[in-house]
């Protein structure tokens, strides 16, 4: 933020036009417009998959996560919207800050969808702020490519713990109790018969 200029308010927020998410990293209001659809279908599938598998109940699966999309998150002074987040139930078995706009309990898992608009505030914003929080797995998923990058916290950096690309089927922490198929992501090519929505 430049030198004698205000901290932004959730004020800032609240005046964005329709159709634009802002959130706040640094004291600096960070505004993007809403994604595009092969952006939406990627997140939108990938909760389908693990909200089925994870949250709402899967019987080789023992715990269980508490799966948002696109939840509002208050971390000290930052305020951040990622795609999806998850938490640990066995960490906050009582899911009583869902009955609030937002959420003051940093998740453990976070997926953020990359889109041209968002990639340098993701990567060099965020994943900085997630680390600070305790987050212990990011995820960064870029539909062109058809990448999903799996990143492990450690206590200073991040490790890239894997990064798959393509269609094929993964098993992805901390999720890799069930595999993954990572065509189910993705919007079909031309003439492509989609792969179904469905855990493995």
């Amino acid at each position: 933020m430049g030198k004698g200029k205000k901290p932004a308010t959730y004020e800032d927020i609240e005046a964005l036009p329709v159709g634009w998410v802002g959130e706040i990293l640094g004291d600096e209001l960070v505004a993007s417009p809403r994604p595009a659809l092969p952006h939406a279908r990627v997140a939108s599938a990938l909760n389908a998959l693990l909200s089925t598998a994870f949250d709402l109940g899967h019987p080789e699966i023992r715990g269980g996560w508490w799966i948002l999309s696109e939840p509002e998150l208050h971390l000290g002074r930052d305020i951040v919207v990622p795609d999806l987040a998850g938490w640990r139930r066995e960490r906050m078995p009582d899911p009583s800050f869902m009955d609030e706009p937002f959420s003051t309990v940093a998740p453990d898992w976070v997926c953020e969808v990359l889109s041209p608009s968002t990639v340098h505030v993701d990567r060099e914003r965020k994943l900085p702020l997630y680390h600070r929080e305790g987050v212990s797995h990011v995820w960064l998923i870029d539909p062109p490519t058809r990448t999903l990058e799996i990143h492990r916290r450690r206590e200073r950096d991040w490790l890239l713990a894997a990064s798959h690309r393509g269609d094929g089927e993964v098993r992805a922490e901390p999720f890799d109790a069930v595999p993954l198929r990572l065509g189910a992501l993705w919007l079909p090519r031309s003439g492509a018969t989609p792969t179904p929505i469905a855990p493995a």
